[in-house]
């Protein structure tokens, strides 16, 4: 992630980043609706910021939570096919 000098010096931008629920390093990975901190292994369910827990759809449901999961999927599935064979 890269913050503008400027962004950086007028408020603690570092206030608002994501942080891992079991150790409070902010060096996560997120991937196919899973977080992973880098740090403590710590692992937790990707959650928008634009959704809130009541607005989850269980597994196996076909809201919102599934179209992205879905889109996701389909991109990543895109850009490794586009590729060609690993040699």
């Amino acid at each position: 992630m890269l913050i503008c000098p400027r962004c950086q010096a007028e408020h603690d931008w570092t206030a608002e980043l994501d942080r891992c629920d079991a150790c409070g390093s902010t060096v996560l990975t997120c991937r196919l609706g899973e977080v992973e901190c880098r740090d403590c292994g710590h692992t937790r369910e990707a959650v928008r910021d634009d959704e809130r827990p009541g607005d989850l759809v269980p597994s196996g449901g076909a809201g919102p939570a599934d179209a992205g999961l879905s889109q996701e999927v389909a991109a990543a599935l895109s850009r490794v096919l586009k590729r060609g064979p690993i040699r």
